[in-house]
């Protein structure tokens, strides 16, 4: 499987922005489709964002017109960027490399969660005053 590393979470206040990177261990071309997906308080696991190896983007509703995606092939990086961050976005962020691109209300919880792919370690975001 192929590893994903990370960075860029942190605590920012409502309003503000963060970027989210994460680097892929392998080629990312070779990659279908990359995303971010966030759990917080509840124990499942919802679709953020996720770009496609085509450039193809899927939002949740919640992060539409705030969030970006977009992934850099060359550096097999993948990004997230955060702005008008709100305190319900506080959660753990996830980077994801998956063989299909899935909705926008895809979510996953437990040992299902294995079934979408890869997954890196998860960044703590607190939006908070």
């Amino acid at each position: 499987q192929v590893q994903l590393v990370e960075s860029g979470g942190g605590l920012v206040q409502p309003g503000g922005s963060l970027r989210l990177s994460c680097a892929a261990s392998e080629n990312s071309i070779n990659i279908a489709v990359m995303g971010w997906y966030r759990q917080g308080s509840e124990k499942q696991r919802e679709l953020v964002a996720s770009i496609s190896r085509g450039g193809r983007t899927v939002y949740g509703d919640s992060v539409k017109g705030r969030f970006t995606i977009s992934r850099d092939n060359a550096k097999n990086t993948v990004y997230l960027q955060m702005n008008v961050l709100k305190p319900e976005d506080t959660a753990v962020y996830y980077c994801n490399a998956d063989s299909v691109q899935r909705t926008a209300t895809d979510y996953c919880s437990g040992h299902v969660c294995s079934l979408f792919g890869s997954w890196g370690q998860g960044t703590q975001i607190t939006v908070s005053s």
